[in-house]
C-alpha cells in the first residue's frame, strides 16, 4: 500500500502487505534528483524516458527499414498525415528535429517523390510541404508496420492510465518550457 505524506515534497510510505513494521520511507523526488545523495538512476524520469524511446526506436527502425523508410522520414509522413500541407518549420517543431536537419530530410524526401515542397504563395520565406501520392502510399505501409508495436506497448493500460500518462508527460514538458532558451 502507498500512502502520501503531507510535506512540501511528498514522502511516500511504502508498506509491504499492510505491515507497517517493515515500512520504508522514501522521498520520491530526492530519489530522482541527480543532485541528491539518495539519487537512483532507475528513479530518474529522463533515464526511464530515454530507455523507453531508445527501445521503441530500435524496434520500429527495423520495421520501417523493411519498407524503405527511416525514423525521421516516418515522422514527417506521420505529421503530414495529420495535416498537409504544412510549413517546414512547423514540421521540424512537431518532429523535434532542428530546422537545418529537417530541411535536408525534406530535400531527400522530395527527391524520392514522397513529398512536395514549394514556397508559400502568402510568404515566400515559408516552404510548404505536402504529401505526394507515393508518400501517402508509404504512410499507409508505415502505419501498418508500426501500429502493432503501439498496440503491444499500451497493452494492459486502462484508458484512464493512458490519459494520465499523456497529461503527466505534457506537464513535465510544460515545466521545462521556462528553462528552454
Amino acid at each position: 500500500m502507498i500512502r502520501h505524506g503531507a510535506t512540501a515534497h511528498p514522502t511516500w510510505r511504502i508498506e509491504s502487505g499492510g505491515h507497517s513494521a517493515k515500512a520504508a520511507v522514501m522521498d520520491v523526488f530526492l530519489s530522482g534528483n541527480p543532485g541528491a545523495a539518495a539519487f537512483r538512476v532507475k528513479r530518474y524520469p529522463f533515464y526511464l524516458l530515454n530507455r523507453l524511446v531508445s527501445r521503441y526506436n530500435s524496434i520500429i527502425d527495423a520495421r520501417l527499414r523493411a519498407i524503405g523508410l527511416d525514423i525521421p522520414s516516418w515522422r514527417v509522413l506521420m505529421i503530414l498525415g495529420e495535416k498537409s500541407p504544412r510549413g517546414a518549420r512547423d514540421i521540424a517543431e512537431a518532429a523535434v528535429i532542428n530546422l537545418s536537419t529537417m530541411t535536408r530530410i525534406i530535400q531527400r524526401m522530395a527527391a524520392a517523390e514522397l513529398i512536395t515542397a514549394a514556397p508559400s504563395r502568402e510568404d515566400a520565406r515559408v516552404t510548404l510541404v505536402a504529401l505526394a501520392p507515393a508518400g501517402k502510399a508509404q504512410l499507409k505501409k508505415a502505419r501498418q508496420v508500426t501500429a502493432p508495436i503501439y498496440e503491444h506497448l499500451v497493452t494492459g493500460l486502462a484508458p484512464d492510465e493512458f490519459e494520465q500518462l499523456i497529461v503527466l508527460l505534457g506537464r513535465l514538458h510544460d515545466n521545462l518550457e521556462p528553462l528552454a532558451t
